[in-house]
């Protein structure tokens, strides 16, 4: 408990050191001059981490226990900060990521009843608590785990509860992996586990030695954050250009009840080195990509069945990856409902090799094509907006290792031919020891057109930093 106690007044410190240090008075940051910010950004990092050296006499990265036999917890705690580098119409214009997170995570083994205990019985419990000074300081509590596991029999795993789904072979593209996202911590900083929302359900994992079987059943909806303007800009169809604390759009959720459940299912196996899956889903597209009521701005997320292969293994001397969707938009199956997203086909290929000291490389390219395409133009009236038949998208991951591997930087690109646009996103880390860490990146997009899925954030362009000490 001393160790506790001496983390978070460390915490409570780093804080208010933050808040010094970047010149903020009642939690606004003074920025006049973009330099002189930019400035001020990096010194901060710097004298925060030693500030966290100095202060932490005791090291508590191994965590610590609640009792002499109770649970160990283990955590972080982080300050991020992002400076914006262009002005739009968000609720601030000099930065759109500046918090303090708390993450506090746990195993435990229930020993109270033989069956659970013979079950092999697990709880995960993982909570995140923030204070966000992009919203005046407000404080904020979530469950990012909260589950159970067992397995009854030597076939069969079950958890249920809150836990993060995922599938899939891409590396930052998801086509069968239709499970919630937060591209608003992506488009502005925060580390890539808050890309992936957790969902309340129930996963059962069978099996065999024919295949294996994952069942999952998402009781409840749960879309993508999207961008709403309050934090990041974006295209807004209603407005006709890009929109920020001016849009007035209103997404309808789909109820609550057991008819609204989602359903997911992969069956896979390995054949020698290669893992080969078929995936399946039925609920609804995470994006709203349906318009309830045009005229009060009211979009919707409409029903959607997905169907699904993919394929990995060694090739060429790498990793190569393949992986191929069908989206069958329930609620426009001809694709003549001009207000309804058409069904769609993904296909996506992609190759990774280790070149040696400490250098990888990453490649994929995906094609994406709107189906019954020719319905959907005779549809549209004179005001819409046309979206393209074809896209095609391709990315680049480039990672190099320094300083005993303690250092490490990394590039992703992304880039539309046709759509001509594309998003950067470099990135440092460095491990300053095994409790502090250290993160710098940017976060890049550009395009020429507005509606266009990166141009549309041409202006929420920001460098960030990100200091985490774990324990």
């Amino acid at each position: 408990m001393a160790k506790l106690k001496t983390l978070l007044e460390n915490a409570h410190l780093l804080r208010y050191s933050l808040f010094y240090l970047c010149g903020v008075q009642q939690v606004r940051l003074r920025v006049h001059l973009r330099m002189p910010c930019i400035c001020t950004f990096f010194n901060s990092v710097l004298v925060l981490s030693f500030l966290i050296v100095c202060i932490t006499q005791t090291p508590v990265y191994a965590g610590f226990k609640i009792g002499e036999n109770g649970p160990r917890i283990n955590g972080f705690f982080e300050n991020d900060l992002g400076l914006k580098l262009g002005n739009d119409s968000t609720k601030r214009d000099e930065f759109n990521l500046f918090e303090q997170r708390l993450q506090i995570k746990t195993k435990l083994y229930p020993e109270w009843n033989k069956a659970l205990v013979d079950w092999m019985a697990a709880i995960d419990a993982k909570a995140d608590f923030t204070v966000d000074e992009y919203f005046n300081g407000r404080t904020n509590a979530q469950w990012r785990l909260l589950n159970l596991s067992l397995s009854p029999v030597g076939w069969l795993d079950l958890k249920a509860g809150r836990q993060v789904f995922t599938w899939g072979t891409g590396d930052y593209l998801f086509i069968n992996d239709l499970f919630p996202k937060d591209y608003v911590s992506f488009y502005i900083g925060r580390d890539d586990e808050y890309l992936k929302k957790p969902s309340d359900g129930i996963k059962a994992s069978l099996y065999s030695e024919i295949s294996n079987v994952d069942i999952i059943i998402i009781p409840e909806f749960e879309p993508n954050t999207l961008f709403n303007g309050q934090r990041v800009s974006f295209f807004d169809a209603f407005q006709g250009g890009i929109s920020g604390v001016n849009s007035q759009r209103t997404l309808n959720e789909p109820s609550q009840n057991p008819e609204n459940a989602e359903y997911a299912m992969r069956v896979y196996r390995s054949f020698e080195s290669y893992e080969a899956a078929a995936y399946f889903f039925r609920g609804f597209w995470k994006s709203p990509r349906g318009y309830l009521d045009e005229m009060n701005r009211v979009l919707f997320y409409p029903r959607l069945d997905a169907y699904g292969m993919s394929l990995r293994g060694p090739g060429l001397g790498g990793i190569a990856n393949a992986e191929f969707g069908y989206y069958n938009s329930r609620q426009d199956d001809n694709g003549d409902n001009r207000l309804i997203q058409n069904s769609t086909l993904k296909f996506m290929v992609g190759y990774a090799k280790d070149l040696g000291n400490d250098l990888s490389v990453g490649v994929q390219y995906l094609f994406e094509q709107t189906l019954d395409y020719d319905n959907y133009s005779s549809a549209l009236m004179g005001a819409d907006y046309v979206w393209d038949e074809y896209r095609h998208l391709n990315t680049m991951r480039i990672t190099k290792l320094y300083k005993n591997q303690t250092v490490r930087a990394g590039l992703f690109i992304f880039f539309s031919p046709s759509d001509l646009d594309g998003y950067i996103r470099p990135t440092m880390d460095y491990d300053l020891n095994d409790a502090l860490k250290l993160t710098f990146g940017a976060n890049l997009p550009w395009g020429e057109d507005t509606h266009t899925e990166f141009g549309q954030s041409e202006h929420n362009k920001n460098i960030y930093s990100r200091v985490k000490y774990s324990f």
